[in-house]
């Protein structure tokens, strides 16, 4: 089944509200995104899903433990994280006087402005991971405040010029945020947490970049624990203690976003993409995704064409 057609080919998840740990409906049609954690508390999750935005977390009060990759931190003062969106992420709240805000933008909104897109690659605090947690002191946390309630603000006015501001805005948190803060060294997670984040990883692997050229190779929750080496039940188990859903729950779960996307986002034939996510003919994988999302994939392309319209 060769392929050739450049607009046939996929490369990041659609960013559609039923797949991501925190979403904004307003954020669909916006590049960019700040909101207050008084408003809008940071609840637990485990965000294994590849994002199409940034983000940037300040926190200036509050008790938490965040987990990026394979290093863990523990935030009792008040620091900012500058989140890249291949990491993997965990999150849990420690008590729920938490304040700060957090940033999230597009993608497509690093694209348009060259200053800010070279000014992130300059201090790489979104691509190394020594760089990407901040701690702050509590004599900074006047600032940093001052910024992202006029972040806040320019949100609310939303003219010609809003996006310029805020990117301006952005570029002064990292370079301030460079200039005055400490990069803490992180704590190791546990082998537990290891083993799941293994995991994730490797379904992020496998799944990334599937096409009708590169179909999945591994599907079953048996394949994924050969693949790391540990039965199939302690996988099982580790994953249920630490999300409360079991192998097969999670990678049928990637499978459909990756479906939905290439349903979306290309146009290759029901017969393309069911092959990709390594069904061998259309029908059995029309019932497979019917089944879980309550649609044919057919339907399921015809209503997204049409509230796109």
């Amino acid at each position: 089944m060769a392929q050739s057609s450049e607009n046939k080919k996929i490369d990041l998840l659609k960013n559609m509200g039923d797949i991501l740990p925190v979403f904004h409906e307003s954020f669909n049609n916006s590049n960019i995104q700040v909101v207050s954690r008084k408003d809008d508390p940071c609840k637990n999750y485990l965000s294994p899903n590849r994002r199409d935005f940034y983000k940037i977390l300040y926190f200036s009060k509050g008790l938490s433990v965040l987990t990026i990759g394979v290093n863990t931190y523990y935030l009792d003062n008040p620091t900012i994280v500058f989140l890249h969106p291949n990491e993997i992420v965990s999150w849990k709240n420690l008590d729920e006087g938490a304040e700060g805000y957090f940033v999230l933008f597009k993608k497509k909104f690093i694209d348009s402005k060259p200053i800010l897109k070279l000014t992130m690659e300059h201090y790489e605090l979104f691509s190394k991971s020594e760089k990407n947690v901040i701690q702050l002191k509590n004599d900074h946390i006047p600032l940093f405040d001052h910024w992202l309630e006029e972040m806040m603000g320019e949100m609310k006015t939303k003219d010609t010029f809003t996006e310029e501001r805020l990117q301006t805005y952005i570029q002064m948190v990292m370079i301030e945020g460079v200039k005055v803060g400490n990069f803490p060294a992180p704590g190791m997670v546990s082998e537990e947490y290891r083993q799941v984040h293994d995991f994730f990883q490797l379904l992020e692997d496998e799944t990334s970049q599937i096409n009708v050229n590169h179909p999945i190779k591994i599907k079953t929750a048996k394949e994924f624990a050969h693949s790391l080496s540990i039965h199939p039940n302690q996988l099982n188990t580790l994953l249920k203690r630490h999300t409360g859903q079991n192998v097969s729950t999670h990678i049928k779960t990637r499978l459909l976003e990756e479906t939905k996307a290439m349903l979306i986002q290309t146009d290759l034939t029901l017969q393309e993409i069911g092959y990709s996510i390594g069904f061998a003919d259309q029908p059995n994988f029309t019932q497979f995704f019917k089944k879980n999302i309550g649609l044919s994939p057919l339907a399921f392309r015809k209503n997204y064409q049409q509230a796109a319209r």
